[in-house]
């Protein structure tokens, strides 16, 4: 494991995984480790140029332009982080795993073609490690009603949700030695405690 690993943090909406990752992205901080931390999609300005169209409530785009559309947001992200890579700690609010749980598992994409341009992208960019956050239905609903503001993902029916997660479960339990599932149904503190632990491990 690289002592400058690339950490991501997964999940369906409601998941608490941005939540997480923020307070990862504090605790390296305070320990002063330097680290980098993106979202996606988005991260540079013309990914987040990109974001901004995908996530437009008012967008309704054939769910391969969809595709392209978030493959094109990392492609231009990727160079960016190409040049942190084992430099330092990479932190990325969702990505590959996102991309097939969503467009694959959830839309029906075809994963082949989902694979071939990911694998074009990234090349040599490797994950070290993963953090899947899981949410029931009434947290989710819940936790959604509160945001101040919802773009288009955070409006599909549970039923979609629900085929993602279990997309996300089935990428997971593939390679468990690289994956933690946290249940966010849980106590806060239990699960950010837990993270942090995992954390040092992996610094």
């Amino acid at each position: 494991m690289s002592k400058k690993p690339v950490i991501v943090f997964e999940g369906i909406e409601g998941s608490g995984k941005s939540f997480h990752i923020a307070n990862v992205a504090k605790y390296l901080k305070k320990k002063k480790i330097n680290f980098i931390k993106v979202r996606e999609p988005g991260g540079c300005i013309n990914s987040e140029k990109i974001r901004k169209l995908i996530l437009n409530r008012k967008s309704n785009f054939n769910r391969t332009t969809d595709l392209l559309l978030y493959l094109s947001a990392r492609n231009e992200n990727i160079e960016q982080l190409k040049k942190f890579y084992k430099n330092k700690v990479i932190l990325i609010d969702r990505f590959i795993d996102s991309t097939i749980a969503y467009q694959h598992y959830g839309f029906g994409v075809n994963l082949k073609l989902i694979n071939f341009i990911n694998n074009f992208i990234l090349k040599d960019f490797t994950v070290d490690y993963t953090f899947l956050n899981i949410v029931n239905k009434k947290n989710m609903i819940k936790r959604l009603k509160i945001r101040k503001s919802l773009n288009r993902y955070d409006k599909f029916n549970n039923n979609f949700y629900q085929k993602v997660q279990k997309g996300f479960l089935k990428l997971a339990n593939k390679n468990k030695k690289k994956y933690k599932i946290i249940d966010s149904n849980l106590d806060i503190k239990h699960n950010k405690n837990k993270i942090i632990k995992v954390i040092d491990g992996l610094l």
